[in-house]
């Protein structure tokens, strides 16, 4: 079955044909690195790389590139209220990045190309622009004329007078109309700058991921992704400038994220609710946010809330619970004739509903179904009397392939504190005083699932870990 992407572009899904048979070119917008990276900027970064990861399954070689920011407005508030240095700032955000994201189970891009490393690269392209009548020089500033591109709002579906009224931009002395966007920046006394052809500057936000994108991939690239918010005026402005630049498509699918709230609120800084990654991976397993993150389709809204957390929590040990259970009976052997075929279907089967699922927009939500199903399987065959290491083996390697494909691991090293582990116990022993004898043993299998041993006593319920 051909994967269907759903193209912002057109609206619509549809078959993914590269345009080199085997090679996909993608290029993911990454941070401006002035702080650590919140639960939003990691959405993009788990998605699109359990993205890579199922192309890469499906046999495709994969050139995947992320950018980073590391010069602009914000970047240079922040080093000055902090007395930094920018290239300091940036650097110690960007190991910062990798530490969070590397924790959440995301591989590196095969580049990370960093504005600051691309100056005469962007000098060169706005130059081009100017030549062709698209952009213009006033007072050191280079603006884009915007309604010189005749495609321009076709990625956000707007028309240019709809997207006067969105882009909230008014006439100014140095542009010529409203929607025009800025490409070089004049230095302002005391910034970080460059010298060029129009006088000292750095480069505007937009043309960078144009130029970095160009440099690494070519001309057109198959697939360009972000979060929800950088379709406009980032992406329609990337394509713009490309466009323009090259005379050729810049991307030919285009794919975005949806947002996140938190508590059911739109998560921003001036609601003081936004969440840090390297907060949050500090009281829980990075890998339940990444879990979490796509129990969720990933163009739709997800709202991220402790009870929610707990529930992708919960969902992740059933998984694990179950895999441990399988290598604990891993060596078990027994004669089931015609059985052992059976259950090679039923476990294939969930791989072609784990497929299907990827094959419809990359849908992880349907996918982690096909997981639980496939776990819950290994549940029932493991109640059988007799067991057979061969079809044990088949759903561990199976587990092992799908939890791959998704960024999750089924190791069992525990996460939890004595304390954590003593209210367990407790629950546990509630359980049985009250002939609750699944709730009983559905925690001790959580526990063993975490390396968590425990042992009945006349004296009371003794663990360890294993």
């Amino acid at each position: 079955m051909t994967i269907q992407i759903y193209n912002t572009l057109t609206r619509q899904k549809e078959p993914f044909i590269p345009m080199e048979e085997g090679k996909v070119k993608m290029y993911v917008c990454g941070p401006t690195v002035y702080n650590y990276i919140h639960i939003g900027n990691a959405r993009p970064v788990i998605v699109f790389d359990t993205v890579r990861r199922y192309l890469e399954y499906t046999g495709f070689d994969v050139t995947y590139i992320s950018n980073f920011t590391d010069v602009d407005d914000k970047i240079i508030k922040t080093a000055n209220e902090l007395g930094e240095d920018v290239s300091e700032l940036t650097e110690r955000f960007i190991k910062a990045y990798f530490e969070d994201v590397s924790a959440l189970g995301c591989s590196k891009a095969d580049a990370h190309p960093r504005v600051t490393d691309h100056i005469e690269d962007i000098i060169a392209f706005v130059q081009v622009l100017i030549e062709k009548g698209f952009a213009y020089e006033s007072q050191g500033d280079v603006y884009y004329r915007t309604k010189k591109f005749e495609g321009y709002g076709k990625l956000s579906n707007q028309s240019t007078d709809e997207l006067i009224v969105g882009a909230r931009i008014e006439v100014g002395v140095k542009k010529e109309d409203a929607l025009d966007f800025v490409l070089w920046k004049a230095a302002k006394e005391g910034e970080i700058s460059w010298d060029s052809p129009w006088g000292a500057g750095r480069p505007g936000w937009h043309i960078e991921c144009s130029v970095m994108a160009r440099e690494h991939l070519g001309d057109t690239m198959d697939i360009h992704a972000g979060g929800q918010d950088l379709a406009f005026p980032h992406h329609e402005n990337e394509i713009a400038q490309s466009e323009a630049m090259t005379g050729k498509q810049f991307a030919r699918y285009w794919m975005h994220n949806g947002y996140i709230n938190i508590d059911n609120e739109k998560m921003s800084k001036s609601l003081g609710n936004f969440v840090l990654v390297n907060d949050i991976r500090k009281k829980i397993d990075p890998q339940v946010l990444r879990f979490f993150m796509l129990s969720v389709h990933y163009r739709n809204p997800i709202n991220f809330s402790e009870d929610l957390i707990e529930s992708a929590e919960n969902g992740l040990l059933r998984i694990r619970t179950a895999y441990n259970n399988l290598q604990y009976r891993r060596n078990a052997s027994a004669n089931l004739g015609d059985q052992k075929d059976i259950w090679f279907h039923k476990v294939d089967k969930c791989k072609v509903q784990f497929e299907t699922a990827m094959n419809d927009d990359f849908n992880t939500a349907n996918a982690i179904a096909a997981v639980f199903e496939l776990a819950k399987l290994a549940n029932v065959y493991l109640l059988e009397k007799n067991t057979e290491t061969e079809v044990i083996e088949h759903f561990v390697a199976m587990l092992e392939k799908l939890m791959s494909v998704i960024g999750l691991t089924l190791d069992n090293e525990s996460n939890l504190l004595d304390t954590d582990i003593e209210t367990l116990i407790e629950e546990r022993l509630e359980a049985r005083r009250t002939r609750d004898f699944s709730r009983s043993d559905e925690i001790r299998d959580e526990l063993k699932a975490q390396g968590i041993l425990l042992e009945d006593t006349a004296q009371g319920t003794r663990w360890k870990r294993g």
